[in-house]
Formats: C-alpha cells, structure tokens, sequence
C-alpha cells in the first residue's frame, strides 16, 4: 500500500459509513479550515445523473480556449486519487495531495467526516491558492446533501440528464425523488439544462425549478443542437447560429452534453466562436466511450476495436445502445458492475444490439456482484451471454474475430481497472 492510500485508509476511520447524506460534517469541518468555500469567487457547479463530467471537461475545455484558468473537482477516479484535484488546469502531485490530506486529518482530529466529505473539504482549501481561476464544482450523490452544496452564490449551474438512480439513498424512490434531490437547493443564478432522456422529466424539472429565480436555459427551447443530412454540426441559440466541427469524444449523446457548456460559455463567459470551436476538439474525457487504440490490452484485441464506458445506470445504458446502433460492425459487450445497480433493466437496453455479452468481475471492488450473480439476474434477456475470468481473458475470446467492436460497459471502476492494465 503506497502513501496515498495509507492516508486514504486512515480518513475512512473517521466515519462508519461510506456516504451519509447530512452536511453537519461538511460545515464542521469547513469552518475549522476558515471557511475556503467562502473565498472562491468563480463557482459552476455541475449536477446530474449523466452527464456531468461531459460537461465539465467541455466546459473546461472552452474556457481554456478563451485564456481562462480552471480548477476541476471530479468523482470518482478512473486511476488515483489525484485526478480529482485540479487547479489551474494542473492535476495535483501524489506528494502535495499526501500533505494536503495529511494536513487535513490533523484540522479534523477526532471529529466525524466521511472519506468524500474529506475530499470535498480538501480541494476547497486548496482551491484557495488559486481562487481567481474558474472553480468548477461536479457533484457527487444528488445535490442536496452532497457536500458540493456549501456555496451561497455561484455563477451557474449545469444541470445534466437527471434519471433513475440510487433511489435507496432517498426517500421518494422515483424520478420525482430523484429531481427534487437535485434541483431543490440549487442557487439562484444561471442553470443550464441539457437535454433529458423524454420531455415528461424536462417538463417536471421546469415544475421542480419554478421558484428558483435563476435566469433558466433549456436545451430544445433557448439552445440546440442537431447534425443536419450532409453531416454538419449546427449548433443555435439566440446568440446566433455555430457550425461546429466534430467533438474529439464519441457518441450523438455528447452533443447535447456539449451544447450545454457551449451555451453556459456564451451567456455567462463571453466566449467567441473560434475558441468554442477548438475547444469541442481538445476535450480530456476519458472513459465514456473512449478508444484504446495503443496498449497491451489493445494488442489482445488482434483486428477489433476496443473502446470502454464507465455508464452504469439506465440512462447511460440508452445513450451507450443508441451509440451501438450507429455502428456499421458487430459489437460485443464485456460487461462489470456493481451490486446496487439496476442489472436487468441495464442490460436490457442492448437486447438485439449486440452479439454477445461477457460477464466478469471487476478486480479489486468488493462491491461488485460476482458474475455468476449477474448472469442469474439476467439470463432472461435475449443475449447470447458468457463469463470470462478476467479483463484480458475477456478480450482474448474476441481476438480472433475480425473487424468488430468490443465494448466495456458498466462500471467506471471496472473502466479504471482497465486503464491501469493497458
């Protein structure tokens, strides 16, 4: 176990549960840091079930374009820890997140904070140094609890595709629930929301969102986006008409996700038109339908491509088929999940999509469900199933086919893992 870890393994001594939705610790332990979250001036915050990184690291992206400095908090990690922490577009070092943890532990003492409240709490305080600069804030569980709600003012919210997730964390367990946690608390500012997977949870969300006295942008009624029959990217809205070039990340889905921070860029940033469209062609996204083009696992592949997604809930399943439907070759699923997730109506998505489908476990997440437990939820599905015993042997049982697409799907642990293979 390196340093980090250590570290990591002695904050989670500080409280029982893994997630416990209350902001009492959070406020705690903010206040003995001197209130850091009080000092940043440039706040967007990023809420959603889907979604939010898109549209964090587009945002990021176009603000760079522009000359504006950001610092990024994200969740979770593909690889380590410090790909949470960036400030001034620089990822932390492994060295200054151990002494700003380090640091942190000593200011909390014996008082209670769980793991991620910790991390939220930290990257504030780091943020500090560079509290001119953009802060953009992605939220963790929901919004109102998380501890990414601790700010009194902000410039914006990105408000993504909000879906049926984690409902044994909230009361309501439905959409209804689902929204309320995440638009209730929002601040009255700017809010951008991206396009929703039908127009019942958009129309609900406009209810949820009625006595927030944002300025409120709507995609599909202040913004759009559309690629036209000769395969032009336009982009609108009542700034004028874009016509885009192709986003450096896969999927129709992204433009809608882009398309949001394209909006929030113009009406709250300024941003001109030529930045915007560099900006969409240097997006650092990974693990949402990214290709591994290079890399030992690659090399396992033989003549198939091999792209991974950390999508794990209905919607990203949805978005994830309708990018399957598009392809012109056959597509094999190699998928990993964890147990709390929705496996039946996940996999369900990709019934006569696919060829087939390997079942495995994710290494090193003891909260993943043991294929053999996956396969019984879902043996019903009109799939052609089968189990393999680990990511490279998985991959192997492809290598001999020919031109075909082979797909991770179902965790961004299980992504993670992956990345630290190839």
């Amino acid at each position: 176990m390196d340093k980090l870890q250590k570290i990591i393994s002695k904050l989670e001594k500080h409280h029982k549960k893994k997630i416990d939705l209350t902001l009492g610790r959070t406020h705690n332990l903010l206040k003995k840091l001197g209130s850091p979250e009080s000092k940043l001036k440039n706040v967007v915050n990023i809420v959603g079930t889907n979604s939010k990184a898109s549209m964090a690291f587009s945002l990021k992206s176009i603000l760079n374009e522009a000359g504006y400095k950001c610092n990024l908090y994200t969740s979770p990690h593909l690889q380590s820890y410090t790909e949470r922490f960036i400030f001034d577009d620089k990822e932390i070092s492994k060295d200054d997140l151990i002494h700003l943890l380090v640091d942190i532990d000593k200011i909390l003492g014996n008082d209670e904070a769980t793991v991620f409240e910790i991390l939220s709490c930290a990257f504030y305080k780091y943020a500090e140094n560079f509290k001119d600069s953009i802060t953009i804030v992605e939220s963790g569980l929901f919004f109102a609890k998380d501890p990414s709600n601790v700010f009194k003012k902000n410039l914006c919210t990105l408000l993504g595709v909000c879906h049926s997730d984690h409902y044994q964390w909230i009361q309501n367990k439905s959409i209804d629930g689902v929204i309320y946690e995440k638009t209730s608390k929002l601040l009255n500012s700017n809010i951008f929301i991206n396009k929703q997977v039908n127009n019942e949870i958009r129309d609900k969300i406009q209810i949820a969102l009625q006595k927030n006295t944002s300025n409120k942008y709507f995609f599909g009624k202040d913004f759009n986006i559309s690629r036209s029959e000769n395969g032009f990217i336009q982009y609108q809205d009542e700034m004028g008409e874009l016509i885009l070039p192709e986003p450096n990340i896969l999927g129709e889905h992204q433009l809608y996700n882009i398309s949001t921070s394209i909006c929030a860029s113009r009406k709250i940033f300024n941003v001109k038109d030529d930045y915007i469209k560099s900006g969409i062609t240097k997006i650092d996204l990974k693990g949402r339908l990214q290709e591994l083009k290079t890399g030992k696992l690659k090399d396992f592949a033989g003549n198939n491509r091999l792209i991974i997604d950390g999508g794990h809930n209905i919607s990203a399943a949805l978005s994830i088929a309708n990018w399957v439907k598009e392809q012109d070759s056959e597509v094999n699923i190699i998928c990993g999940m964890l147990k709390d997730k929705d496996h039946l109506d996940f996999m369900r998505c990709f019934e006569g999509l696919i060829s087939s489908a390997t079942l495995i476990d994710i290494p090193n997440q003891e909260s993943g469900i043991k294929k053999e437990d996956l396969m019984k939820k879902i043996s019903n599905l009109k799939i052609n199933f089968k189990t393999a015993d680990s990511i490279e042997q998985s991959i192997k049982s492809y290598s001999s086919f020919n031109n075909t697409i082979v797909l991770f799907v179902g965790s961004l642990y299980l992504i993670g893992e992956i990345l630290k293979l190839n």
